[in-house]
C-alpha cells in the first residue's frame, strides 16, 4: 500500500483498519461510519451523508449534509468526491456486511465505477479484500483463500498462475462461479485479464506486489 490514498469510512461491518492513514490521505466518514471513527480515533477530514443510519448530522468542522433520495449511495458520492479530488487508490471500509447486503453489492459494483475512471478499489472485511481489475494483471503474494469471479459478461484471456487451480488464456463468464475457492500453491501467485472485468477475493494478510 502507497500513499495518496482516499479513505471511505462506510456504515458497514468495521475490524478496524489494515493500516493508518498518513498526512498525504484523505479520509471521508460516510454517514454512520463516523461512530467507527470516534471509537477508533480516527480524524476525518470529511464527514457526508443524508445522515439517516447517524439519526442527525454530526458535530464535525466539515459536514457535508446529502438528500435522502438521491440516486448516489453515500459511499458512491464519497467516491466520486475522491476522484475530483485528484485521488486514485480508494480504501472502503465499513462496505461490506451490516444491515443492509444491497449496499455491499452496491459497491462491488462500485469498485467497477473505479476502474472505469481509471482508478482501483478495495473493500475490506474482516478476513477478506475485495478488489477488481481490468484488461491487466495483479501479483499477489501470502497464504489463504482467493477467489477470482468475472462481474461483466464475459472475460477473456484470463491466465492465473501459482494458484491451486490454475488458468491459462481461458474465457470465464459472469454467469458461472468458476473461480471460486482456491487458494496459494506457492508464495506467489499472479491473476491476469486480456479483456474484461474480474473481481476478487483475497485474505486479509495478502498482500499486493507493484
Amino acid at each position: 500500500m502507497n500513499g495518496h490514498e482516499c479513505y471511505i469510512i462506510g456504515a458497514g461491518d468495521f475490524f478496524g483498519l489494515r493500516e493508518a492513514p498518513d498526512d498525504s490521505d484523505y479520509v471521508i466518514a460516510a454517514d454512520a461510519g463516523f461512530e467507527y471513527c470516534t471509537k477508533n480515533c480516527i480524524i476525518p477530514d470529511l464527514v457526508l451523508g443524508d445522515f439517516d443510519s447517524l439519526g442527525k448530522a454530526p458535530k464535525h468542522p466539515n459536514v457535508l449534509q446529502l438528500p435522502v433520495e438521491k440516486d448516489d449511495t453515500d459511499t458512491m458520492f464519497a467516491l466520486k468526491l475522491g476522484l475530483e479530488k485528484g485521488y486514485r487508490r480508494f480504501y472502503i471500509y465499513g462496505g461490506l456486511g451490516g444491515k443492509r447486503p444491497d449496499h455491499t453489492i452496491a459497491n462491488m459494483q462500485a469498485l467497477m465505477f473505479l476502474l472505469s475512471h481509471g482508478a482501483r478499489g478495495w473493500l475490506f472485511g474482516e478476513n477478506y479484500v475485495w478488489t477488481a481489475i481490468k484488461n491487466s494483471s495483479l501479483r499477489i503474494e501470502g497464504e489463504g483463500d482467493v477467489a477470482v469471479f468475472c462481474f461483466d459478461g464475459k472475460a477473456e484471456g484470463v491466465s492465473i498462475k501459482g494458484l491451486k487451480y490454475e488458468l491459462d488464456d481461458a474465457e470465464i463468464s459472469s454467469d458461472f462461479p468458476l473461480g471460486v475457492s482456491n487458494s496459494f500453491a506457492s508464495r506467489e501467485a499472479e491473476i491476469s485479464v486480456k479483456n474484461g472485468t474480474l473481481l476478487i477475493m483475497y485474505d486479509i494478510k495478502v498482500n499486493e506486489i507493484d
